[in-house]
């Protein structure tokens, strides 16, 4: 089959790969704050040159499309849309908090805990995040499964008491270190992990050999929350 090109600009992170299958071809990244909409076509270009392939060549993009930073969202959004656009080819969702659990289950996973709980940082004690579970599939290997609703919610004490109570529950993510604190239990673990296009790979496989594709003029990003427009502080 043909390469599929991932794009993931949902945190901080910005990152581009290209997945032939589940094996990553290229990859460019970049952990500069507010770089996405200087870096991202770049990096898809010096991805394509690397493998010598165009746009064309791809069999699609798929774009982690939320929930996330709103700029960023955007970004890579537009970016994947304007790609599917001039080279025909379809436009492939990927939930931002699976990428983040498949990207541990590959990379860090030694013991499978009981639930995985990506977080991506909301601002203040809020995060954006969703339970998953770890699953074999005949193709593929273990793989993210989602086990509960994509949420924004405010960490306090007590917060995932539930999932804490039925065994070890991971937390990952760029808001994972701000909530290590309230969440003092023995079943509470945490990995340091980076958001990265590269744990796009499996969803986005599976959504093109289940021809679930987006429609590319009228999809938007899961944003979750309105955008919160920051107002200037007034001069004393």
């Amino acid at each position: 089959m043909k390469p599929i090109l991932l794009i993931e600009t949902s945190t901080s992170v910005c990152s581009a790969s290209l997945a032939l299958g589940t094996h990553i071809l290229a990859q460019r990244q970049t952990t500069e704050p507010r770089a996405h909409a200087s870096v991202l076509a770049v990096f898809i270009h010096q991805i394509l040159e690397e493998c010598r392939l165009k746009a064309t060549d791809c069999a699609a993009v798929a774009v982690s499309g939320g929930p996330g930073s709103y700029t960023g969202l955007r970004v890579g959004v537009s970016t994947a849309k304007g790609l599917c656009f001039g080279a025909g080819i379809p436009l492939i969702h990927v939930c931002s908090l699976e990428l983040l659990a498949q990207l541990y289950i590959d990379k860090f996973m030694l013991e499978e805990p009981l639930y995985i709980c990506p977080m991506i940082d909301a601002r203040r004690m809020e995060v954006y995040t969703a339970p998953f579970s770890v699953r074999n599939e005949k193709d593929t290997g273990k793989t993210a499964f989602k086990e509960g609703p994509v949420s924004a919610l405010c960490v306090q004490h007590g917060s995932f008491s539930e999932l804490l109570n039925q065994g070890p529950v991971m937390f990952i993510g760029d808001g994972a270190p701000k909530c290590k604190e309230l969440l003092v239990h023995r079943n509470a673990r945490f990995a340091n992990l980076e958001s990265h296009a590269n744990g796009m790979a499996k969803a986005a496989l599976r959504a093109f050999r289940q021809n679930d594709f987006e429609d590319t003029a009228y999809y938007v990003p899961f944003y979750l929350k309105e955008y919160q427009v920051k107002q200037p502080k007034k001069d004393v």
